[in-house]
């Protein structure tokens, strides 16, 4: 252990140096804080937090920032994740406050002026180091100095991820030994296996700047505009007695139409629109929770914002039932970032942003890649590890679409389709891939919905502990 601790110490400072040099060379421009406090919480922060800008491009004109948390275990041999949240627009923050991060709002304080922040005990932080970027520019508080600069696409994410993983270790040399998986959610998971390409071409590109790339989890998680996605939907949706026989095989001639424009006829028009009517009134993002039409997001088409900022024009009040729409409690991610005190203390750039929004919908961003498919193609020939879950009650992207690109893949199945316990109960089920060195692990979590790490925080932590760890789930 004494060999081992003084060999990485060696190693870090080796990196360090190189690092350095190639900062000065490269005129990098950074910026972190440690954070030991935050509005809202009493005490000095259990964990460490850090913050900070890193500029990309030729004059670092774009400025990505990010939250980054040490794991509570052990930093130094627990993994590095880096997680981009859907949208495209939506900020690290939301799923740092309201699904794996490690604080959480107080239920009991929402309807205060100023809601307070409490523990979170199902913290993906307590197994893994994780950073929480504000990707693509625009979200959150990630900005540029000029308008031109604000545009990105599928492609220019991957590539603006890459460079600002490269650049990161500067600031954090001692990471880059740690075994990194790129993670992320709803739109995010199609980016996710672009920017591990990405991440792997550079790897092979720059020999002196190695990142231990060891592989990719995406949840609940689109990977293209495939209009059959729109027909599992359908099935979904008819195996949840949402439809009935006839919707079903409509929907099945829907999807026919939308791939030979030929065959769309009026008739498949109106049996979508019959498809629609079934569902308005269905919570789709959560097919058994309320729905929450006047507030919630239109999210059938991918191509737009998957994970919407309800919030904004919500008001909470004593009349209104805080339980009857899960989108309510969203309301004090916006009222607490956008508090002056809150800004200072994460250290926000005054000026660089007029108002934080969970989901920026302006963000400048063009959809060139239309199927992530070829990405997991691609990756699954190279030996890695890839994690897709999905809870089982998300209507958006229903985890039988999710299933189906995976078995597409024509990997050789390991282990087949069980259940999977905590706690002596099912709370999901799953199937194992093996090929040539490449592991993919399918699983569903029970009773969750679109995330599934905000409906079932207990079970998804349980989750990937064990696939960190190796262990069958």
């Amino acid at each position: 252990m004494f060999l081992k601790y003084h060999l990485n110490l060696k190693i870090s400072l080796f990196l360090l140096f190189v690092f350095f040099i190639n900062s000065i060379e490269n005129n990098v421009v950074m910026a972190q804080t440690i954070i030991r406090t935050l509005p809202g919480y009493n005490h000095t922060l259990p964990f460490t937090l850090v913050t900070g800008y890193v500029g990309i491009g030729e004059a670092d004109d774009v400025q990505l920032f990010y939250y980054f948390i040490e794991s509570e275990r052990n930093p130094i041999d627990d993994p590095l994740v880096l997680w981009l949240t859907g949208g495209p627009g939506c900020s690290g923050l939301s799923c740092f406050l309201i699904e794996i991060g490690p604080l959480h709002f107080d239920p009991h304080t929402l309807d205060e002026s100023f809601p307070s922040l409490i523990l979170n005990p199902y913290s993906w932080t307590k197994v893994a180091n994780i950073i929480f970027l504000d990707l693509p520019v625009g979200t959150g508080f990630s900005y540029a100095t000029s308008a031109e600069k604000y545009y990105s696409s599928d492609t220019k994410s991957a590539t603006d991820a890459y460079d600002f993983l490269h650049k990161w270790f500067v600031n954090h040399p001692r990471f880059i030994n740690n075994r990194l998986y790129v993670a992320g959610n709803s739109y995010a998971g199609k980016v996710v296996p672009v920017v591990f390409r990405e991440i792997l071409r550079g790897n092979e590109v720059d020999q002196r700047t190695q990142i231990n790339l060891e592989g990719y989890v995406i949840g609940n998680a689109g990977i293209n505009n495939d209009p059959m996605e729109e027909y599992e939907r359908v099935s979904y949706a008819h195996c949840m007695d949402l439809n009935s026989d006839k919707e079903l095989a409509n929907g099945s001639d829907y999807g026919e139409g939308r791939m030979n424009p030929g065959l769309e006829s009026h008739q498949c028009l109106y049996d979508r629109h019959l498809i629609d009517q079934c569902l308005y009134d269905t919570g789709k993002e959560h097919v058994l929770e309320p729905s929450c039409s006047s507030t919630a997001p239109d999210v059938s088409n991918l191509g737009k914002l998957l994970l919407e900022e309800a919030s904004n024009e919500i008001i909470f009040s004593a009349e209104r039932e805080k339980s009857s729409c899960r989108h309510y409690g969203y309301a004090p991610v916006s009222q607490w970032t956008n508090d002056p005190t809150v800004q200072e203390a994460l250290q926000i750039r005054k000026g660089t942003k007029e108002k934080w929004v969970r989901c920026n919908h302006s963000v400048a961003y063009d959809f060139d890649i239309t199927n992530a498919f070829p990405y997991h193609q691609f990756l699954s020939k190279r030996k890695y590890s890839a994690l897709a879950y999905s809870g089982d009650r998300d209507c958006v992207v229903p985890y039988l679409f999710s299933l189906k690109w995976v078995r597409d893949l024509n990997l050789t199945l390991e282990d087949k389709w069980r259940p999977w316990y905590m706690d002596g109960q099912v709370v999901g089920h799953t199937e194992k891939y093996e090929e040539n060195g490449f592991r993919l692990t399918f699983a569903t979590v029970k009773g969750a919905g679109h995330t599934a790490t905000e409906y079932k925080p207990k079970e998804c932590l349980a989750m990937i502990d064990k696939w960190f760890s190796g262990h069958p789930l």
